[in-house]
């Protein structure tokens, strides 16, 4: 972050903060903003996190989920008057105030000093101070940055570390993408040396399904999946009648799309997705292919070069469709892409 000194500065003295990130997060947002979280709190500040929605089961064993302030969850006007009396506002995990709706609007309109933590492509220009990169493999990565550049390593304890190593974690897909670096393993051993244990983290995030989660795996699996070898594309197609059938919650869909992406010969993996009135959709993908592109381009999103999120208000079947018909125009890039699988 530049203008460090300036920044310490500015948390010497109690702080009313606010902590956000974006909908519906998954372990690096939410890791992120508890693990930051109650590092100010062990600095003496008053800290509150406000999520724009909820977030999966499998999340609530981290330190300080108790307090977490969903804001669709009846706290509207609660969380509007929190944002107007803070002095300082961390934006953890989104880069752009469009990317959290309400809570957005809130933010933009509040003095309050706002900081920026993210490691996604185009950011917007909201920030008082910004510690983003996309060079960075998490979130969870740059808070542990920005504590170290505090000069306050020794405050990490075993409940931040873990909170941060679940965010470095899932965002490397268990330190299997390309943005796992040395310094994301000597941080990793930091946080283990910090206490983090790594197993029971592993065991809470993946090892912790229900059994109505996995019949929704096979039955998504054997009905919903689609391969277009002649693209390198696979993708599936989950209705809302889906989602009721197997009682699906908030995190049964993650990582479906990685699923997809795994199948030899693919190139781009998507999950179109009929949820909340929208239809969300998660694209993933090998090479050069940029899914953060194609996202933007086409489907109101972003994200990543390789992993990138977008949304249609469009019917479910239309939705499809349209991804089918653009796949045409982007043929020759995909198969260009399909040497990398090679490599």
């Amino acid at each position: 972050m530049q203008q460090i000194d300036q920044f310490r500065d500015l948390l010497l003295q109690p702080k009313r903060i606010i902590i956000t990130t974006h909908i519906k997060p998954d372990a690096d947002a939410l890791g992120s903003s508890l693990g930051l979280a109650n590092y100010l709190l062990a600095k003496g500040h008053h800290v509150d996190v406000i999520t724009p929605t909820d977030y999966p089961e499998f999340l609530a064993w981290m330190k300080g989920n108790d307090a977490v302030i969903n804001f669709e969850d009846g706290n509207e006007v609660l969380s509007a008057k929190l944002i107007d009396v803070a002095d300082i506002i961390f934006c953890l995990d989104f880069s752009t105030l469009s990317r959290i709706e309400k809570v957005g609007e809130l933010v933009a309109a509040s003095n309050a000093v706002k900081v920026l933590i993210d490691h996604h492509l185009n950011p917007g220009d909201f920030a008082d101070y910004s510690l983003w990169t996309i060079e960075a493999a998490a979130t969870a990565e740059l808070v542990f940055q920005l504590i170290e550049q505090l000069g306050d390593k020794s405050l990490i304890d075993k409940d931040i570390a873990e909170c941060l190593y679940a965010g470095i974690m899932t965002d490397t897909g268990s330190f299997r993408h390309p943005s796992t670096s040395s310094r994301v393993h000597r941080i990793v051993a930091d946080l283990i040396d910090s206490g983090a244990d790594v197993t029971k983290v592993s065991k809470l995030i993946y090892d912790n399904n229900s059994i109505d989660r996995l019949k929704f795996l096979g039955f998504a699996f054997s009905q919903r999946l689609q391969v277009l070898p002649e693209f390198g594309v696979a993708y599936f197609v989950i209705s809302k009648e889906d989602l009721k059938k197997f009682n699906s919650k908030n995190g049964d869909t993650e990582g479906l799309v990685n699923y997809a992406l795994s199948i030899k010969g693919v190139v781009m993996a998507a999950t179109i997705i009929e949820r909340d009135g929208k239809v969300k959709m998660s694209f993933r993908s090998m090479g050069d292919f940029s899914v953060n592109q194609f996202a933007r381009d086409h489907f109101d999103g972003g994200g990543h070069k390789n992993a990138a999120g977008g949304a249609s208000t469009d019917s479910l079947e239309a939705t499809v469709e349209k991804f089918k018909n653009l796949l045409p125009l982007y043929k020759e890039d995909l198969n260009k892409n399909i040497s990398f699988l090679h490599v």
